[in-house]
């Protein structure tokens, strides 16, 4: 469109390719007025049976569901939760953001509160605090906690990002994981926030997420 001299910069066809556009000028594609999109932060509490995907051909409920009449603008998830997580997930529009924080030399710490179908051993506690070693590679983990009386229900702090990470983690040692929430994701946490639903982050949370990373 810039080659074939569609775009006007302050009424003047621009055929430039590098051309720099400064914040007060005014750029047209034919008769409409291009403005910079408005960046966008949403934190979604996310049940359970949604997906982390923006459509699904199998028509299954996926997250966009749950926040399709938040804003005109085209916001995606930061990662993504399995099917069966439930927890904190972050969309936005800001391209820039979401591929640093899903970097893993950035360390974004998680902190998940995972429910097991039996009492973890004092053996395997101490495995995971170790390290285990996985198909693909050790996983290391930050803090790890006992929160319930019979050792089935743990906090666990982590910032690794690998595929299913937790859930593979706990059944490597013999445990299926029968709840699996993330309580905090960058310094973002679920206070305020019922399961099903969303809230935009505030100025002060943005600029915090972005120093962070």
């Amino acid at each position: 469109m810039i080659e074939s001299g569609e775009i006007k910069v302050n009424g003047k066809v621009v055929t430039e390719l590098g051309y720099q556009v400064n914040p007060n000028d005014t750029v047209k594609y034919g008769n409409r007025v291009l403005n910079k999109e408005k960046m966008v932060y949403l934190l979604l509490n996310k049940p359970k049976d949604f997906i982390t995907t923006t459509e699904d051909p199998d028509e299954r409920k996926t997250v966009m569901d749950l926040v399709k009449s938040a804003c005109e603008q085209r916001i995606y998830p930061v990662g993504r939760l399995d099917r069966n997580t439930t927890g904190l997930l972050l969309l936005t529009n800001d391209g820039e953001l979401a591929e640093k924080m899903a970097h893993p030399s950035n360390n974004v710490k998680k902190v998940y509160q995972v429910e097991l179908d039996k009492p973890i051993t004092k053996a395997d506690y101490q495995k995971i605090i170790d390290g285990v070693e996985l198909e693909d590679g050790k996983v290391t983990i930050d803090d790890l906690a006992i929160v319930s009386s019979d050792g089935t229900t743990l906090g666990l702090e982590i910032h690794l990002g690998r595929n299913r990470i937790v859930r593979r983690l706990f059944e490597h040692l013999g445990y299926e994981v029968i709840k699996l929430d993330r309580v905090v994701y960058a310094g973002l946490t679920k206070k305020d926030l019922p399961r099903g639903k969303w809230r935009f982050l505030n100025e002060k949370e943005v600029i915090t997420l972005k120093y962070l990373i």
